[in-house]
């Protein structure tokens, strides 16, 4: 388990991360971090919930229309 120190950031509070830990989560400067509550506590993840249930949502009407998009794409 990785240890974050909680310190100010101008006039905010932030949390630095490793370099070993921004390798492990797939992260650089600037890309964001979605939060999450978990049965073990808070969650810190690139993943996007949203964007994975919009993906979901488009996959299963690419599969249902299938034809439809096939001759559209012609």
């Amino acid at each position: 388990m990785a240890e974050v120190k909680v310190t100010t950031v101008g006039n905010s509070t932030g949390v630095v991360l490793s370099k070993e830990l921004l390798a492990k989560l797939r992260v650089s400067k600037g890309d964001k971090l979605y939060v999450s509550e978990t049965q073990n506590g808070i969650e810190l993840s690139p993943y996007d919930p949203d964007f994975a249930r919009q993906m979901d949502l488009a996959e299963e009407i690419m599969r249902e229309d299938r034809d439809v998009l096939r001759k559209l794409a012609k």
